[in-house]
């Protein structure tokens, strides 16, 4: 049928229909293109329905046994689960990481780390806790790189778990930067913002924080920069304090740490100001504690000990709790040859020439030497450590008549010198004094002073000088008599019947 337009307008009819058809086609395209991109994107699944359905999905992938544990579909699953505001579906990715950080035998891929982060986001503590100790898993088994958790930012959530108040989560954050402190180049970043949280756990009412805190401060001090921090953020008498902890463990760390920190004599003075002897009595409190002794030894306990006494020979405080700790820790093997490798020793005798020594001190001194001369390496030792000196100060008080325990212990230490040609060279100038106490010795009606100065008369005999000036000397006729009466005291004990068992315990 004809139209009854004029050809012009047929044309421009067909040319505003064309243009129209193609419009939509475009538009159709662009809508289709859009709807697509959307029906990608998680906005796009806010139905709770939809992305239940799809998250339980990415979930069962998980607890599938069949699924690899690295793979890209667990990796796309994990990143749904972490980024879910669900929390059962959230502990579902924090528990396969935890069934990762026990199985994992390589290092686990950075691409793994991000919903890690996210977890550790998570407003779920249980959440947090699972992460973490995850975490500490990973990092104990060198499966994730430290530097790589710090630079992704995780060290600022495992800080703030530090204010949870759950024990749990402050024990699995606490152990994340304790490792993360032991490498160098993280020591830095703890340093900025984790020294007064640590602090404030190491008080914690909880064995297990405190054991964890104490750890980290003690990865602290193994730079000069970070103990410096420390000790200006009021570590010393935190650690002081938790030598008394009930906890051994807490002891250890907090006693290693204070070794760490005494090596460095910038802080002598803040180790020494903490208010008349605190530190020195912590210390021996901890003597009497669980900790096994050979630990401390090990760490350097008597070696800063020695220091302590040559650089304060005249405190009497130190002295005297010097004197315990050492003779403690050389209870065992390990201890006495510490002690005659270190300074204690002759710290102790150097304390004897201190004119400020009471004479209760130095008799408190002088039993501790005799103590330590029991043990055989010590003993050996301080013949070649001995000064001329210190001898002349033993004979000296061993001339003490008016304190007769003082000048027992001294002859004592002198006894059990071994008389090396060394010593005798030592020993020769002071004979004649020498002789003149052990007269008074032999007078003595206590046996023990007799005993004593028999053993130290058969001692100093090996040298054939003391034996001329012993020839017919008072100090001779003196040992004769006792003999003699030994002897009258043997004949008279042998002239009465032995008592039989059954007559002394009815």
């Amino acid at each position: 049928m004809a139209s009854g337009f004029c050809e012009n307008c047929s044309r421009l009819l067909r040319k505003i229909a064309a243009h129209l058809l193609k419009c939509c086609r475009d538009v159709c395209r662009e809508i289709r293109d859009v709807f697509r991109d959307i029906s990608q994107c998680t906005c796009f699944q806010t139905a709770p329905e939809r992305r239940t359905t799809q998250d339980m999905h990415y979930a069962q992938l998980l607890c599938d046994a069949e699924t690899e544990l690295l793979s890209n579909e667990s990796l796309h699953a994990l990143h749904r689960l972490a980024a879910s505001e669900d929390r059962d579906l959230q502990m579902t990715a924090a528990m396969y990481y935890l069934h990762l950080s026990h199985h994992l035998t390589s290092p686990l891929p950075d691409v793994f780390m991000e919903p890690v982060m996210a977890l550790l986001l998570s407003a779920d503590l249980d959440v947090q806790k699972t992460t973490s100790l995850c975490l500490v898993n990973l990092l104990v088994k060198n499966n994730v790189c430290k530097e790589l958790v710090t630079e992704m930012g995780m060290l600022v959530p495992m800080l703030e778990m530090f204010q949870s108040g759950d024990a749990t989560a402050q024990c699995h954050s606490c152990a994340c930067v304790t490792m993360l402190a032991s490498s160098e180049s993280n020591r830095e970043a703890v340093m900025v913002d984790g020294v007064i949280p640590l602090l404030a756990l190491a008080k914690s009412y909880d064995p297990k924080v405190q054991q964890n805190a104490t750890w980290a401060l003690l990865h602290l001090t193994q730079s000069d920069w970070s103990t410096r921090i420390l000790c200006e953020a009021g570590a010393i008498p935190v650690l002081a304090l938790l030598l008394q902890s009930s906890d051994s463990k807490v002891q250890f760390h907090s006693c290693t740490a204070l070794c760490n920190i005494a090596a460095d004599r910038e802080h002598h003075p803040k180790l020494l100001s903490m208010g008349g002897d605190f530190l020195l009595k912590s210390l021996l409190t901890l003597m009497s504690s669980t900790v096994q002794k050979e630990v401390l030894v090990s760490e350097g306990l008597l070696d800063e000990i020695g220091q302590l006494l040559h650089r304060h020979r005249s405190s009497p405080v130190i002295i005297t709790h010097s004197c315990k700790i050492i003779t403690n820790l050389c209870s065992s093997c390990m201890g006495q040859q510490a002690a005659m490798e270190s300074l204690c020793l002759s710290g102790l005798l150097c304390a004897l020439l201190s004119p400020a020594l009471s004479d209760e001190l130095l008799l408190h001194v002088t039993s501790h030497v005799h103590h330590l001369m029991a043990c055989g390496p010590v003993k050996s030792n301080l013949a070649l450590t001995i000064t001329p000196e210190q001898v002349s100060r033993l004979v000296k008080l061993s001339g003490q008549t008016q304190n007769p325990q003082l000048s027992y212990n001294s002859v004592a230490i002198i006894c059990k010198l071994e008389m090396t040609e060394e010593m005798i060279q030592l020993l020769r100038p002071h004979y004649v004094a020498m002789m003149s106490y052990l007269l008074v010795f032999l007078k003595n009606k206590d046996v023990k002073f007799q005993q004593l100065g028999i053993v130290t008369i058969f001692n100093l005999k090996k040298d054939g000088d003391f034996s001329s000036l012993l020839a017919n000397s008072e100090l001779e006729l003196q040992l004769r008599k006792v003999h003699a009466q030994t002897e009258e005291t043997r004949r008279l004990l042998q002239m009465i019947q032995p008592l039989s068992p059954s007559s002394v315990n009815p």
